[in-house]
């Protein structure tokens, strides 16, 4: 149980100190001086989403270790 939750909060806390790194990947991509910007204007706008799907995903990542680890200790 403690291991599943210690494994979601470092889950949490590395997936949130890299969110800047990747918000800013995904800007540098998606500027238009950019020499990398050939994308047309669907794949900028799936571009534009990518940081929002990431923290999604560190979150339930996350929210997933903590709830497996509070079902096995029965306490959900």
């Amino acid at each position: 149980m403690l291991g599943n939750l210690l494994g979601g909060f470092i889950v949490i806390l590395v997936g949130v100190n890299l969110l800047p790194t990747v918000a800013d990947t995904v800007a540098d991509q998606s500027a238009s001086d950019s020499s990398l910007a050939n994308v047309s204007s669907a794949g900028a706008t799936i571009l534009g989403l990518v940081t929002l799907f990431y923290a999604l995903g560190i979150m339930s990542a996350g929210v997933a270790l903590c709830i497996g680890g509070l079902r096995n200790a029965g306490v959900m």
